[in-house]
């Protein structure tokens, strides 16, 4: 029997028990959900231990139904999946940010792109004494955290923050709602790469809905540009492959990782047409004066939050040389995996679930929303660590100024959360490691997933 009927059969709405269980899960999940908006929408952060107590709340029986249906190889109704996916994320639309102050820097931007015709060159600081801008970007400037600082925002979305601009101006509900739809096509781009349950980790990830829907980051539409390149290779459209790859690259440099593996079997005009469209999406900034790369090296150079690798060997070396280390060890391990990967098959999928895990070990930043990146790869080869980071993450929450404690700076963390974050995510990663070895199986370069209709 095909997918493409095994997906329709699943799509009927038959009351199975197993349709029945999709809809329990779903609903029990709406419940956090929706406390959980409330809780964004009173004075103040939410309570971290009611914070933590959702995220269980919401992801540990959807790990429980992903391997149910996996014990049962039974085909996840994909018309649910979506339909529970928007309700989760209306949750987070009607909720709005919390533990996050991101989103005042993209509202400036999308007012400064709108006003200015660029969002770069001036830092937010400069606008504090100007009389002309409005009362409500007034307010905006008020909550930028660096306001010192040029935004550090690619042009791919600088264009997104400009579209929620125009749809209405200091309005987070603008952006999130650009956000949420194209979180939704990355799960459309998912369900054609592998099954739809896997895909349901994905889709009802309790991180993803509260980085993308609640709190409206923008790396989700990068990753989005990302996963599109990589279909379109596969159905052999290298030519809008190479546009939606520099498109990707131009929301965020975290795309360069994977671009040259999506890219491997291409046409060199194909490479040329990539580097075009990053050009051209830099370029018209670069002549009006500024682009964000001054902003990375910054942040590259001086910021270090919730690092792992780093974390440890910043603590017996300056932090240049733990720098130059790391990143020396990281090209080594994309090297080691780019020569695997090129002797795969042609339709293979890049592990960037492995490059992306590295390349936040070796990190001095890790953010939770770092991991929009990770997570689509980890839906096609789904793994214990990869889906215990995308909870475990999110006790980089735990600092200062959400705890209270004014004997921490604002961004500091205990000492004890990086322990126990890190040592979940090793738990789950050793857990892998015997389990694959008990099987008697090997860590393939990459997977070869089968091409299924569009």
């Amino acid at each position: 029997m095909s997918q493409t009927t095994l997906r329709k059969k699943g799509d009927l709405p038959s009351k199975t028990p197993s349709h029945r269980l999709v809809d329990a899960v779903g609903l029990w999940c709406a419940f956090g959900y929706g406390a959980l908006a409330y809780l964004a929408r009173q004075p103040g952060e939410p309570h971290l231990p009611v914070f933590f107590v959702l995220v269980a709340w919401t992801s540990l029986p959807v790990f429980g139904l992903y391997r149910f249906f996996r014990r049962r190889r039974e085909p996840f109704p994909i018309g649910r999946l979506f339909l529970w996916a928007v309700v989760f994320r209306l949750c987070g639309l009607a909720g709005g940010p919390f533990f996050e102050d991101d989103f005042y820097r993209y509202l400036w931007d999308g007012y400064r792109f709108a006003t200015a015709g660029t969002p770069y060159g001036a830092a937010p600081e400069a606008f504090f004494p100007d009389t002309n801008v409005p009362p409500a970007f007034q307010q905006l400037l008020d909550g930028i955290n660096n306001p010192d600082l040029p935004t550090i925002y690619g042009p791919v979305t600088q264009f997104l923050f400009l579209l929620g601009y125009w749809l209405q101006p200091a309005s987070v509900t603008a952006l999130q709602s650009i956000l949420i739809l194209v979180d939704l096509l990355m799960i459309w781009i998912l369900l054609r790469l592998t099954p739809a349950s896997n895909v349901m980790l994905y889709a009802w990830c309790p991180l993803v809905i509260k980085e993308i829907a609640f709190t409206a980051h923008p790396d989700g539409a990068g990753a989005c540009l990302l996963m599109a390149a990589i279909l379109l290779v596969r159905n052999r459209r290298a030519g809008s492959a190479a546009v939606c790859l520099g498109m990707a690259a131009g929301a965020k440099i975290f795309a360069l990782v994977l671009a040259p593996l999506v890219l491997l079997r291409t046409r060199p005009r194909h490479w040329l047409l990539f580097g075009a469209t990053l050009a051209g999406l830099y370029a018209p900034f670069v002549l009006m004066g500024g682009t964000n790369l001054t902003s990375l090296q910054v942040f590259a150079r001086e910021w270090e939050f919730n690092s792992a690798a780093f974390g440890l060997l910043g603590t017996l070396l300056p932090r240049f040389e733990a720098r130059l280390i790391l990143g020396l060890m990281f090209a080594v391990f994309w090297l080691r995996y780019a020569g695997n990967f090129a002797r795969g098959g042609r339709h293979a999928i890049p592990r960037g679930d492995w490059l992306y895990g590295a390349l936040l070990a070796v990190s001095p930043v890790i953010n939770p929303w770092y991991l929009l990146w990770l997570l689509p790869f980890a839906a096609i080869f789904p793994s214990a660590w990869a889906w215990t980071a995308s909870s475990a993450v999110l006790l980089s929450y735990v600092i200062g100024i959400h705890l209270g404690d004014y004997t921490l700076q604002a961004y500091q963390q205990p000492t004890w959360i990086r322990f126990l974050e890190f040592g979940l995510i090793s738990l789950a990663l050793a857990y892998d490691l015997v389990r694959r070895r008990r099987a008697g199986g090997n860590l393939a370069p990459a997977a070869q997933v089968p091409c299924t209709k569009t």
